[in-house]
């Protein structure tokens, strides 16, 4: 074989290689954006059911034609709750796009209420109450009460209500009482659903197993 005949061998083999990854990139991208999505917890509002460094499966297609129900654990985008809208920067939506930069607008938190839902804190019990029924919140971090903050809400249509299972440090719904909006996440701002902890591996578990506050 001649040393030109060499050449363009690998020059194939290298084209086939760098077709094959972009390719990879690019279908990875596109379940990513449609279907399965991954974060990391950056904080310990959502202790002890998720924990800070641990990586999280998001399904994305949860509430196509479904309802989003009380104590599901979702992410959504903060944008006009609990952050206020921002334009975007071209520069920073293409990195978040890519997976190379983080989104500090991105939250993961229970879900108490849903649209419709009265929320009070706390009843005769000291427990949350929602449409008149004492919540069995197992969940909770260790010591905690349901919350320090009493309040009561209706939660209007295709909102929620969430806050976080630390409830002594999480920054929630609770924290925008008063303000526009009163800490309700619009339904169209959820990215999807948190079902399971992928990492660390031996930390791998289910993140619905502890979810029922119907």
């Amino acid at each position: 074989m001649s040393a030109s005949t060499k050449r363009r061998t690998r020059s194939r083999a290298w084209r086939f290689v760098v077709g094959a990854l972009v390719a990879a990139a690019v279908i990875t991208l596109i379940l990513r954006a449609t279907v399965i999505d991954l974060f990391y917890i950056g904080s310990s509002s959502m202790e002890p059911t998720l924990n800070p460094g641990e990586g999280l499966v998001v399904n994305r297609l949860a509430y196509k034609g479904t309802e989003i129900q009380r104590g599901d654990i979702v992410v959504f985008d903060g944008r006009g709750s609990f952050l206020p809208y921002q334009r975007a920067n071209p520069l920073d939506s293409m990195a978040r796009a890519l997976r190379i930069s983080g989104n500090d607008s991105i939250y993961v938190k229970r879900v108490i209420g849903v649209g419709g839902d009265s929320i009070t804190c706390c009843g005769p019990e000291g427990k949350l109450s929602v449409n008149g029924k004492p919540l069995e919140e197992d969940y909770v971090f260790a010591g905690n009460n349901p919350s320090d903050l009493e309040f009561t809400v209706e939660v209007p249509a295709d909102r929620l209500w969430v806050m976080g299972d630390h409830r002594s440090i999480s920054e929630d719904s609770r924290s925008l009482l008063g303000a526009p909006g009163g800490g309700m996440i619009a339904r169209d701002r959820v990215i999807g659903e948190v079902t399971d902890v992928i990492w660390p591996l031996e930390s791998r578990r289910s993140a619905t197993d502890a979810s029922d506050t119907h």
